[in-house]
């Protein structure tokens, strides 16, 4: 079986490395792929009954239960690709799986990730998408129910706000959207343990992020909220990862996952939370409280910030808790202002975060986009729990921002001297008639909101560029030899070569330069392209006549025989340029930018000789592939070593990214395990005949 977590080049790879290693050897052999299409060739009761051994070479979570009592070899899915002979031989002495529900966690990351510290970081962020991707549907159903419930079932109460009649059909749906909020933050904490040390760690996740949540266990009247399911996941993945260690009797094993393992770490871990980490957050909730209503004589801007702040921090944490209850608190006191310094915060985390992917949506996965429309709606009723996936995806950017969005609404509140009557924020309050000063908080709320989105999208901006470090001198048009179109700039990314000449760059020989002529034809201009044998490099060709190359992304204007860059870096920003004769492309250097970001995160270096870099990316409108072969080849990084000479350059936008972007990768991994294939092209004398090799792929 092969595996990795895009399920995509390497998976296919792996598979076609192992099958010709098998049939080499003499031996006989079934692989199933787990590709980005769903499982493949899948191995049945009976092959895996017959079979002498399985190896699993694969770099994401598979279910290893259905090889119970079978000799089990699980490496990373490099391992497929470098050394299939070795793997074959090793599987015959490979230990036997025991059964449960193990999970194969191989230790190569795909795409060559580094090892040590990068690989921890690795996991731990990994670890931590996955409890929020399995907690978005939560925030969203149970926000939404909520909201609906409101806005429909929703009575004006005298003293302002909204009322749900007990026994009403709207009651009950409002009773499902607080389970679903309720189910979040365990959830979040036990997808997180689960992803640290396999199935054994999901009790003690969800009952340890449940604890976290429920202050009264540990007598606070706030829970530990998002931020303390954090904790309380990665407390019980590696707690669990701990006790796998411990050997036990050979008769004890097998309950071990289902029994052992699962009460052993959630009694350890609830005791500890209770007793070790509730009581801190206990105190912390006193001081908080103490500490507020000593600020109360003091500037009313002061403490609306410091309020906001607060409010911004954990969404329904402890320090949220504080100052919603104290603001709360004082309404019967007759001090409402304190409240309204509350109500316009609430607010602002959901609606900042969700008009941050409106402002930048190249900067969010489509998910993210839809979690952020979802927020928007939640942020107009005050469900400030709508912003915590993002807070849980991206803390280091996300949660500060917030508390600068929060910080400034509560500022401007208490300098306008908004009030709130009810203990809820969010505009919908001020449109039931609970908020004195309504423009003023309308004012609060707007100011807050999008101070927000602005440094939400600055921070994560900023964060997403150090990512795709070492790309200033790239970008900055830095003298590598590229051929260039002639006579017009291409795109809005500011392609060298707009105007008249010949189109050289600083330092470079003279080259050949590609555009498409009105009758669909390539004119070239600006001399020769040679390289060591001193022949001139035709490119694409006849537009027109053209084979249709994958759905036509492909074409005669993004195809070149020769690349002139030697290294990964220049390669890209050529492929890029190249990419840029098709039409599609309306940014050049952002489209260089998001492919070196995404290299960063590993190679796209499949190995024999191959190069897939990729991007998904609004810098292009369509999906478009350019193709360039590189004569001495160029070092990618590649899993076998090998340099690469068949580089393709795959950009899709980002609304279409999903099945597409996956479609495109799968169909070329596919094609290029073909040894007679990878001949054939590099072989290929001309444009057009390379266009004729690559129409085979289906």
């Amino acid at each position: 079986m092969t595996a990795c977590p895009t399920g995509i080049a390497h998976t296919y790879m792996a598979a076609e490395k192992l099958a010709q290693a098998a049939e080499s050897l003499g031996h006989e052999i079934k692989v199933e792929t787990q590709g980005s299409i769903g499982a493949e060739n899948v191995l049945s009761d009976n092959d895996v009954r017959e079979a002498d051994g399985i190896i699993v070479a694969a770099d994401k979570d598979v279910d290893l239960a259905r090889f119970a009592g079978k000799r089990v070899l699980a490496v990373g899915v490099a391992e497929g690709i470098r050394h299939p002979e070795q793997l074959i031989e090793r599987v015959c002495s490979a230990p036997v799986h025991e059964g449960g529900a193990g999970v194969s966690r191989s230790g190569s990351a795909a795409g060559g990730e580094t090892a040590g510290g990068g690989r921890e970081r690795s996991v731990t962020y990994k670890a931590l998408m996955n409890g929020v991707s399995y907690m978005i549907p939560f925030v969203v159903v149970g926000g939404l129910l909520i909201a609906v419930s409101l806005a429909l079932g929703g009575h004006p109460r005298p003293d302002g706000g909204l009322v749900i009649p007990d026994g009403s059909f709207w009651k009950h749906v409002n009773d499902i959207g607080v389970i679903g909020f309720t189910l979040m933050v365990p959830i979040l904490s036990g997808y997180i343990a689960y992803a640290v040390g396999d199935r054994p760690a999901l009790v003690p996740g969800m009952i340890g992020g449940w604890i976290a949540n429920t202050g009264a266990l540990y007598d606070s009247k706030a829970g530990a909220g998002f931020i303390g399911a954090i904790v309380t996941g990665f407390l019980a993945g590696y707690l669990v990862l701990w006790i796998k260690k411990v050997r036990v009797p050979r008769f004890v094993q097998p309950i071990m996952p289902i029994i052992v393992i699962p009460i052993v770490a959630t009694t350890a871990l609830g005791l500890f939370f209770i007793y070790v980490i509730g009581r801190p957050v206990s105190w912390v909730f006193t001081q908080l409280t103490g500490w507020l209503g000593g600020m109360t004589g003091s500037s009313a801007v002061l403490l609306g910030a410091v309020l906001g702040l607060m409010i911004a921090f954990d969404m329904g944490g402890p320090v949220n808790k504080t100052a919603f209850l104290f603001g709360a608190g004082l309404i019967a006191t007759g001090n409402q202002s304190v409240m309204g310094m509350c109500a316009a915060a609430i607010p602002v985390m959901p609606l900042g975060q969700g008009l941050a992917t409106l402002i930048r949506r190249r900067l969010y996965s489509e998910q993210e986009r839809e979690t952020g429309m979802a927020a928007l709606f939640m942020g107009l009723f005050g469900i400030s729990e709508g912003a915590i996936p993002f807070a849980a995806a991206r803390p280091a950017q996300v949660i500060p921002a917030n508390m600068l969005g929060g910080a400034v609404a509560g500022a401007v509140a208490g300098l306008a001297g908004a009030t709130d009557a009810v203990p809820h924020g969010g505009p919908i309050v001020a449109v039931l008639g609970a908020v004195g000063g309504v423009p003023s908080f309308a004012v609060a709320v707007v100011a807050g909101s999008v101070v927000t989105a602005l440094v939400t999208v600055a921070l994560v901006d900023f964060s997403e560029r150090r990512k795709g470090r070492a790309l200033a001198p790239v970008l900055a048009g830095a003298a590598v030899p590229v051929a260039e179109p002639v006579g017009a700039a291409v795109g809005a990314g500011g392609v060298p070569g707009a105007g008249t000449g010949a189109g050289e760059a600083a330092g470079s020989a003279a080259r050949t330069a590609v555009l498409p002529s009105p009758a669909g034809k390539d004119e070239r201009g600006g001399g020769d392209e040679r390289g060591a044998d001193g022949e001139g490099a035709e490119d694409g060709g006849d537009a027109e006549g053209d084979p249709e190359v994958l759905s036509g992304y492909l074409t005669g204007r993004t195809v070149r025989t020769r690349l002139a860059a030697g290294e990964k870096e220049a390669a890209i920003r050529e492929m890029a340029e190249l990419a840029a004769c098709g039409g599609s492309v309306t940014d050049v250097a952002e489209l260089v930018r998001v492919a070196l970001t995404r290299e960063a995160q590993g190679t796209t270096g499949l190995g024999e000789e191959i190069a897939v870099p990729h991007a998904k990316t609004d810098a292009v409108t369509a999906p478009v592939v350019a193709f360039a072969r590189s004569a001495d080849g160029i070092d990618w990084g590649s899993l076998d070593g090998t340099l690469a000479r068949l580089v393709f350059l795959i950009a899709v936008p980002r609304a279409a990214a999903g099945d597409e972007h996956l479609r495109i990768l799968a169909l070329l991994s596919r094609k290029l395990t073909d040894a007679d294939f990878r001949a054939r092209l590099l072989g290929a004398a001309d444009g057009p005949e390379v266009l004729r090799v690559l129409a085979e792929i289906r």
